[in-house]
C-alpha cells in the first residue's frame, strides 16, 4: 500500500497527508467539476458540487480499476476561498462520504474563475494502484 510521510516533529495535518510514497500503476484523473454524467449542473451549492465532483472522480477511478483509497494526491480549485473556509466542515463531510477516511496529499487554491461558468470547484486526482503494472 501507500506509505504516509510525516516528518519527525511536525504536527499531524488534519484532513490530508504531508506526503505519500507509492509504487504501482498510476491513474490520472483530469479536473472534475460538480456536474452529473450528462454534463449538467444540478446545483449551484458548493457542497453539492464538491460531492458530485468527488463522485465523478470515483467513477473515473473505477473505469481505470482504481478505488478512492488509491488516490495519492488531490488538487482543489475553488472560486471562493471565503465560502470554502466557512463551509469547510461540510466539505469534509462530503469528502468522507465518497472517499472514506483516506487522506492523500492535497492542495487547495482559489482561482478567479473556472472554465465552466457554474462551477464553484474543480478537483484533479492522481492515484497509484499498488502492486500492479
Amino acid at each position: 500500500m501507500h506509505k504516509i510521510l510525516q516528518p519527525e516533529g511536525w504536527p499531524p495535518p488534519r484532513g490530508y497527508s504531508n506526503g505519500i510514497a507509492a509504487s504501482g500503476r498510476f491513474v490520472f484523473v483530469s479536473g472534475q467539476v460538480g456536474w452529473n454524467k450528462k454534463g449538467e449542473f444540478e446545483s449551484d451549492d458548493l457542497i453539492a458540487q464538491v460531492l458530485q465532483a468527488l463522485e465523478n472522480i470515483s467513477a473515473v477511478l473505477a473505469a481505470g480499476g482504481a478505488k478512492p483509497e488509491h488516490v495519492t494526491s488531490l488538487t482543489w480549485y475553488f472560486t471562493d476561498k471565503a465560502e470554502y473556509l466557512k463551509r469547510s466542515k461540510e466539505v469534509g463531510e462530503a469528502y468522507r462520504a465518497v472517499m472514506g477516511k483516506h487522506f492523500p496529499t492535497m492542495t487547495a487554491v482559489q482561482v478567479a474563475s473556472l472554465i465552466e461558468p457554474r462551477a464553484k470547484v474543480e478537483i484533479q486526482a492522481i492515484a497509484v494502484m499498488p502492486g500492479t503494472e
